[in-house]
């Protein structure tokens, strides 16, 4: 080949590679109105064409944000998913009435002291006393949006939605090819507030409790290598809680997170002392060190300190959350997009051993 028309091939195999879609694997935390800030990650990549969705993980608020994305998608591409997460949290918004919202310094808000009051008072008494009919908003507002039975049949990306086994601690992972609305409300089934969703006989609660959110089906289950992870919990805290309100936060976002700690332990353990030779590679070592792992997080965001205002879902709170969250996925694109397909932009072991 001349060396003129081999410049052109190669000018032409740049050209494609660089308009190659990335296509990424998504793992979204659960953390109940928190999720809005996932909800401004997702419109950010969605908004960029040159990434593609493979598989979508999610427990609890990750897996509403996940199933609510695809089916958007389905009906609409990728501006009908951008509508979808807006409609759905725009309805969420809706829920909390403006007299239970406290305004702080500046735009800060959280509960008022009227909210806190009923919230310790409800915690003495049973789903079944305190919501004897098993009320659930959400329920109606995802038969209202989501078309569950195209979804099941058309969905276009892979869905992983983690439910936990009340009797037994295990976690179940609902696939898209079955999804019904009874798996995903039972992904965000807080003991504390709902009856357990019974699937197939068996009782379930939120999906954080085991899988917050599970990794391992985008491991074994896309062929996509680029993981990204979307956290709503700080890796890290600044300060020790010393009051017993403090403490007893820090419990419940250590329980929901230990798992997906112990999971992202594994991995980077497992690819640290799998062999670095390809000749001595088995499929699952070669298939460890493909792996490319990514993350947006949520850290020293002072609107996501407090554990309380998972439970506000207040339409200007919310608003404020999802730019936050585009804000955090606009860094992530320009600092760390040209690593997908290519590099971990993640050090593992850094964050996790």
């Amino acid at each position: 080949m001349p060396a003129a028309s081999q410049d052109n091939a190669i000018a032409r195999w740049w050209r494609n590679a660089r308009h190659t879609p990335a296509r990424l694997n998504l793992a979204l935390q659960g953390g109940g109105a928190h999720g809005a800030f996932t909800w401004g990650v997702l419109d950010a990549l969605l908004e960029d064409s040159r990434i593609e969705l493979e598989g979508l993980s999610g427990s609890s608020a990750g897996a509403m944000n996940a199933v609510v994305l695809a089916d958007g998608w389905m009906k609409g591409g990728r501006e009908g998913a951008r509508q979808g997460l807006t409609q759905f949290w725009t309805a969420v918004g809706r829920q909390t009435p403006t007299g239970m919202v406290a305004h702080g310094e500046g735009d800060a808000l959280g509960l008022s002291t009227a909210s806190k009051v009923l919230a310790t008072w409800a915690a003495y008494f049973s789903p079944s006393q305190l919501n004897p009919f098993d009320l659930n908003p959400l329920r109606e507002l995802l038969v209202r949006q989501v078309d569950f039975e195209q979804l099941r049949r058309h969905c276009p990306m892979k869905l992983f939605v983690a439910a936990t086994q009340a009797n037994t601690g295990k976690v179940r992972v609902f696939r898209e090819s079955e999804l019904t609305i009874d798996m995903l409300l039972a992904s965000a089934c807080l003991p504390k507030l709902h009856r357990p969703v019974t699937i197939e006989g068996e009782p379930f609660w939120d999906g954080g409790y085991s899988a917050n959110p599970a990794v391992f089906p985008l491991f074994y289950d896309c062929d996509s290598r680029d993981v990204l992870l979307v956290l709503l919990s700080p890796l890290e805290h600044q300060q020790t809680p010393h009051t017993v309100q403090q403490i007893e936060a820090r419990i419940v976002e250590l329980a929901f997170s230990a798992n997906f700690m112990r999971e992202m332990r594994m991995f980077a353990q497992a690819i640290e002392f799998s062999s670095p030779r390809f000749l001595t590679m088995g499929r699952l070592e070669r298939r460890l060190h493909a792996m490319r792992f990514h993350m947006i997080d949520s850290s020293q965001l002072v609107s996501l300190q407090s554990t309380e205002t998972k439970l506000l879902t207040y339409g200007p709170f919310l608003a404020k959350l999802m730019r936050q969250g585009r804000e955090r996925s606009a860094v992530w694109i320009n600092e760390h997009f040209s690593g997908v397909g290519r590099r971990s932009t993640l050090d593992l072991k850094q964050h996790f051993i």
